[in-house]
């Protein structure tokens, strides 16, 4: 469980304390869910990692419900090997950067790899949901991809949308990623907030002797945090989020809040922050 901080208390904490708080690691073990609840919006990020057997969806108490989606969504995107994601007895093959959305609704879900040699790694994010939308697969071609950023300002990069308002439809939820090609490593530039949505980002294809320092804070209290693969961070809707790595990798960039329009941003100018 993690409860929300204020931009007041934030900019007063130690590396440890902003870890504490922000930071989601190992949220990828083997064939284990790992389930983290924000207060920022209700959103639960996951992570799980099935290797020789199939791994379900748990209810947990917390959430005081008859089964995990019965007043939530999910937005589930593989960055592993071929998996499965089984939803209500039907079976959705993800290969690598693969997507599927699970309706409110959706009462028993399992993951399960095709090969325990190279295992999926499924990341997960769900949201309250109020109205209940089909469940939708999508590869990473449907995604709409676009090409941004330049490698003279280290930030030449794909982006792949696929639960938005013109995408996979949802109650709430937006989610995507980001990959960064080789020679670039500044992912999010310019920078941004966005009071009505908070975020969180996942971060993979990091290479182990390699990190990303991911930028947090209000624009003029900025503060960083170190990450490795497979960590998550919880973005505040006051905070910005960007970062630069010692290589170039890959990161899931997820929402939910007051509205689903992509291009919904306050901007903070590079010049501007401190």
């Amino acid at each position: 469980m993690r409860f929300q901080n204020s931009p007041a208390e934030t900019k007063a904490m130690s590396s440890e304390q902003l870890r504490d708080n922000f930071l989601i690691p190992g949220l990828m073990q083997d064939d284990t869910i790992q389930l983290v609840y924000s207060h920022y919006d209700r959103v639960i990020v996951g992570g799980v990692k099935p290797v020789s057997k199939a791994v379900e969806l748990p209810n947990h108490p917390e959430l005081k419900a008859a089964y995990f989606l019965e007043r939530r969504e999910l937005g589930v995107i593989n960055v592993g090997g071929t998996g499965t994601v089984t939803a209500d007895g039907k079976d959705y093959i993800l290969d690598k950067l693969g997507c599927v959305y699970l309706g409110k609704g959706t009462k028993t879900v399992s993951f399960k790899s095709s090969d325990k040699k190279a295992p999926a790694v499924f990341y997960l994010l769900s949201a309250p949901a109020h109205q209940t939308y089909p469940n939708t697969q999508y590869t990473k071609e449907q995604a709409s991809p676009v090409a941004l950023g330049d490698i003279s300002t280290s930030n030449k990069r794909t982006i792949y949308k696929y639960i938005h308002l013109d995408g996979i439809k949802s109650c709430q939820l937006v989610m995507g990623l980001t990959v960064l090609e080789a020679g670039s490593v500044w992912n999010s530039v310019p920078p941004h907030t966005h009071t009505r949505r908070m975020e969180v980002y996942f971060y993979f294809d990091v290479p182990e002797s390699q990190r990303v320092f991911h930028f947090m804070g209000e624009p003029q209290q900025t503060r960083h945090i170190v990450m490795t693969n497979y960590d998550a961070v919880i973005s505040p809707p006051w905070s910005v989020h960007f970062g630069s790595g010692t290589s170039n990798y890959g990161f899931i960039w997820g929402m939910a809040g007051e509205n689903q329009t992509f291009t919904d941003m306050d901007p903070a100018p590079v010049a501007e922050l401190k």
